[in-house]
């Protein structure tokens, strides 16, 4: 089969190379999946450009966790009725050399949801990481119905379905944009107000979308540097839940004012979350995709043979929504 892959860490013109491999066989319990689109996310440009201690020693890596596809064959364990089913997979790279940046993967039967006819294999390559990690934020420390939900970076991949999430649930939701742009892109998922990432600008209109009270959650994108500016604006009680801190990576907690106000903070990692709220999200994202409830964005589409620009594209950022790679 045709597959990239990567022998050494590096930039993706140097490391990133397109060559025939052996096709892989499914083993008990797993599913062969001839994958159409393959997504690019943040986590796979990082896990390529190094270091990542030992990801190399046991030979190459074929990239990406997140694609979609149909299942062609089946390992010992799984029904013969899944074979010709249209799937879309995640974790496929996580803890696992061969990724979705190839014409064929095969991996644990439950990594492979099925996939509504009606949804085109990029959208499903989407669901993975930007559409799980969202719901996870949004859901895991209860229901959000009539609560205030504050999304900051909301026009990013996993902002994009946080806001369409917390909505849907019931939300009041606010988001932050640094452009009218992103303020665009907001609204159109289904924010009800929209404020810039900090300031005083900030603060004023989240007191004036919630009376004064403060936010009761908040999924954030850059939690060491957007801290001190949430922690004005949340109610008692509240809850952050946070996926990066790139911009801070070894922030420092205010212990005492955190304490005082009794605040939660939820650190969120797709591949770690426990497996009954990844079911809870597949569930939703499944009923979800069926009634055609959420918004998708994808960025750019390339090639296989251009996934060194995929990978540069990811790290440039710039851009609104998801760049997929075509395997087909």
């Amino acid at each position: 089969m045709k597959a990239a892959l990567f022998n050494t860490l590096g930039s993706p013109d140097a490391v990133l190379e397109v060559i025939d491999v052996d096709t892989p066989s499914p083993g008990h319990g797993e599913v062969l999946v001839r994958i159409a689109c393959s997504a690019v996310n943040p986590s796979d440009v990082k896990k390529r450009a190094g270091p990542s201690p030992g990801l190399l020693d046991d030979g190459y890596i074929i990239p990406h966790s997140d694609g979609a596809g149909v299942v062609e064959a089946v390992g010992r364990g799984v029904p013969a009725s899944r074979i010709g089913e249209r799937v879309w997979v995640y974790q496929a790279q996580y803890a696992r050399r061969f990724g979705t940046a190839a014409e064929y993967v095969a991996l644990p039967s439950d990594r492979a949801v099925k996939l509504p006819n009606a949804i085109d294999f990029d959208v499903g390559a989407c669901m993975g990481i930007p559409a799980m990690t969202a719901h996870r934020c949004v859901f895991a420390d209860g229901p959000v119905d009539g609560k205030t939900v504050l999304v900051t970076g909301g026009a990013g991949r996993v902002g994009h379905y946080a806001i369409q999430w917390a909505k849907h649930a019931g939300a009041q939701v606010i988001a932050t944009a640094s452009s009218p742009e992103a303020e665009e892109h907001c609204f159109a998922a289904g924010a009800d107000a929209v404020c810039p990432h900090s300031g005083d600008e900030f603060v004023r209109v989240i007191a004036e979308e919630t009376s004064g009270r403060g936010v009761d959650r908040v999924v954030d994108g850059e939690f060491g540097a957007n801290l001190p500016g949430l922690l004005d604006v949340m109610n008692t009680g509240g809850v952050i839940a946070t996926y990066a801190s790139m911009r801070v990576p070894e922030p420092v907690l205010p212990f005492r004012q955190m304490m005082f106000m009794d605040i939660t903070i939820r650190l969120v990692l797709v591949y770690a979350m426990p497996e009954p709220a990844k079911l809870d999200a597949i569930e939703d994202i499944t009923d979800c995709l069926d009634k055609g409830l959420l918004q998708h964005r994808i960025a750019h589409r390339l090639p296989l043979e251009k996934i060194a620009m995929a990978h540069q594209l990811v790290e440039q950022s710039g851009f609104y929504g998801v760049v997929v790679v075509d395997v087909e």
